[in-house]
């Protein structure tokens, strides 16, 4: 449908300061790419410890990948269309052994790549485990086989308190 006067204008103030829009015609669906693709790499990551480790990791990288391959039909179980999000999901439907090589090198070597990780790197924070719980509960629920996210649980399961 076409834009509201309200959606007009908030194009309109972006682009007057500066900001190029992409909009996403389907938002929802690439929120859930995005949620999945950060639970494979997230399980990796916590697995190690800390995603900064797993800069320049390509075995890691690789697990990661795969773990988000894994990932691909609870996106469709929840509806997403992976047609509309081609570039999305590209990551994990190409060869891994090519996708964490390259991963793994621009970890290393690119600066914006590697603060990305770092910025995830806080050993204390909830939010990567809380990605992977829900993504594994999900899972669960809908009946998904996810042997990698399985996996490495226990690095982000609730810690039992008696």
């Amino acid at each position: 449908r076409p834009p509201t006067d309200r959606e007009r204008a908030v194009r309109r103030a972006f682009r007057e300061a500066g900001l190029r829009l992409k909009e996403q015609p389907d938002f929802r669906g690439w929120l859930w790419v995005h949620f999945v693709s950060d639970a494979g790499l997230f399980s990796q990551g916590l697995r190690l410890g800390s995603l900064s480790k797993l800069a320049g990791a390509t075995r890691d990288l690789r697990e990661g990948l795969l773990a988000g391959r894994e990932l691909l039909p609870l996106l469709k179980a929840r509806g997403v269309d992976l047609r509309r999000h081609r570039g999305g999901v590209m990551l994990f439907r190409a060869p891994t052994w090519l996708t964490a090589l390259v991963l793994a090198w621009l970890t290393a070597h690119f600066e914006p790549v590697r603060a990305n990780f770092a910025a995830h790197s806080d050993p204390d924070a909830e939010e990567p485990r809380e990605v992977c719980r829900d993504t594994l509960a999900e899972a669960r629920r809908l009946g998904i086989a996810v042997p990698r996210l399985e996996a490495a649980e226990p690095s982000f399961a609730r810690e039992v308190t008696g």
